[in-house]
């Protein structure tokens, strides 16, 4: 059981993230009309600090903080593939983000589907798009919840049975009213609690873990001497390890909620500056893998399938009552930020793809917002229902799908930033191959998302495997559409229709 402490400093945290949340609407005050983008989007407003706090707050989720110490935990070396992947994204998001924030401030875009609509002239290829984020979000978004369950049961603050269900909705309950009333500025706010929190209560154990634990030198061989294997990758090991970092990274940019937290920032540098700095949170990231290897050196048993919970657990034994309700509250209000613009970016996608664009095409924006409210409270009321109702395992294989489904949408999205070559017909017999193909592996392999090639030892992310499809697809498509003569639509988004490159008058230097 929680000692008083612990308790009071959790609810301590809890409440203040409940305090600021409810000052949400001061943050950019707005005499606008009620519109889409001033509720998902906070009025593309927000400077860098803000948005440094909303995407790292966004991209660093509550369940990425148990799951990836809890694969340490089990596995060792290959659970830290989530500090390259998380390092691979900042160059990329440098430059996608940057450029699909210029186009779509240009034309009022809100969701990546709308920027697919005006590239291709092709509404199904769009509607896929943003079924595809709605399909990869909702899992996603329950896992948040799974994170929050762990981290309470852990520390005894979670209550067995009808108890514990009520306090997993009172948490979201605040959320969710905060999050309908005040849009994308609530989690923008709480964002910022959230990395002080983290920053301050993850430093502050680590360092206690190492005194008393002897230091990194002996965290490192007890964890190998319990694991029964080094800690280190071995040469089987290290193609899964690449190719899960690289597909990994390029897939986190097609989220809803990642491009939704990246519009909401008021200009292209200004979202430069925050890829220059997020970097700042892949080492909290590898921090908290670190504590995993940790939680194994310290002899730490976690439940059976449930590796998740042993950073909790050695949080809970090693640290004084109110640094670990600390903690558990930092963590807890880690997994409020990713879930309320999951939310958000869901019920924008289905407001702007399917209901505007196949149920009312004339809906005023007033209407707009109407219905995305109530969309983005019955996503979160359906993810809480969701954990309540099903395994854990079955949030979690979901979620794995939901990466490779993700990445499926990445040649219509990226690559049509860059070039409007590729048909759309092509591109969505690509996305549907890779859907497919995808999926079969990721079952095959019992939903594991390394999967062999079926030649020799080579093991790869599905996802990738899957990407490299569709791209084969989509390219031999255009070609064969093109030979055929088939028409594609009007493009409308003033981007040129093959990437060409040119040198810098001054430098000289190529740039696109």
């Amino acid at each position: 059981m929680a000692d008083g402490a612990m308790t009071a400093t959790f609810l301590a945290v809890i409440g203040g993230a409940s305090l600021l949340a409810v000052t949400a609407r001061r943050l950019h005050p707005s005499d606008r009309l009620p519109s889409l983008e001033g509720w998902a989007l906070a009025d593309r407003s927000l400077g860098p600090v803000w948005t440094w706090f909303l995407l790292g707050g966004t991209i660093f989720t509550a369940y990425t903080f148990t799951a990836v110490p809890g694969l340490a935990y089990g596995n060792g070396a290959p659970a830290f593939f989530a500090v390259p992947y998380t390092v691979i994204v900042c160059p990329l998001a440098f430059v996608l983000l940057s450029r699909l924030w210029t186009v779509a401030r240009r034309h009022g875009y809100v969701t990546a589907a709308d920027f697919v609509r005006g590239r291709y002239g092709s509404p199904p290829l769009a509607l896929v798009v943003a079924l595809t984020g709605i399909l990869a979000t909702m899992p996603y978004l329950a896992l948040q919840l799974l994170g929050i369950r762990a981290v309470l049961t852990a520390g005894g603050v979670y209550p067995r049975g009808v108890a514990g269900d009520l306090v997993m909705v009172a948490l979201f309950a605040g959320l969710a009213v905060a999050t309908y009333r005040h849009g994308l500025r609530a989690p923008t706010v709480i964002s910022a609690l959230k990395a002080v929190a983290v920053f301050v209560s993850l430093t502050a154990v680590c360092w206690l873990v190492l005194e008393r634990l002897g230091g990194p030198g002996p965290v490192f061989d007890g964890a190998a001497r319990r694991l029964g294997t080094p800690l280190l990758l071995s040469p089987a090991q290290q193609p899964a390890y690449a190719t899960l970092a690289l597909g990994s990274a390029l897939a986190l940019l097609m989220y809803p909620h990642v491009l939704t937290a990246g519009f909401a920032a008021d200009g292209p540098r200004t979202l430069r500056k925050v890829c220059v700095a997020l970097p700042a949170w892949t080492g909290l990231l590898a921090l908290f893998g670190f504590l995993g290897i940790a939680a194994l050196a310290a002899g730490v048993r976690a439940p059976k399938g449930g590796a998740e919970s042993a950073v909790p657990m050695l949080v809970d034994r090693l640290m004084p009552g109110p640094l670990a309700g600390l903690v558990f509250g930092a963590i807890t209000v880690g997994a409020l930020v990713p879930a309320a613009v999951m939310s958000i970016a869901a019920a924008t996608s289905f407001v702007r793809n399917v209901y505007v664009e196949y149920v009312h095409p004339t809906a005023t924006p007033k209407r707009q917002v109407r219905i995305a409210k109530a969309v983005s409270l019955t996503a979160k009321v359906g993810a809480v229902a969701f954990v309540f109702g099903l395994r854990d395992q079955d949030a979690v294989n979901l979620q794995l799908l939901g990466g490779v489904w993700i990445l499926q949408i990445f040649p219509a999205v990226a690559v049509g930033l860059f070039t409007g070559r590729l048909h759309p017909r092509a591109l969505l017999a690509g996305w549907g191959v890779g859907m497919l193909a995808g999926t079969y592996m990721v079952v095959r392999e019992g939903f594991s998302s390394i999967v062999a090639l079926g030649f020799g030892p080579l093991e790869i992310y599905a996802g990738l495997a899957a990407l490299l499809l569709n791209l084969i697809v989509a390219v031999a498509g255009t070609a064969a559409l093109e030979r055929l003569g088939v028409p594609r639509g009007a493009d409308l988004t003033d981007l040129p229709s093959r990437l060409t490159i040119r040198r810098h008058p001054e430098t000289g230097a190529h740039q696109p």
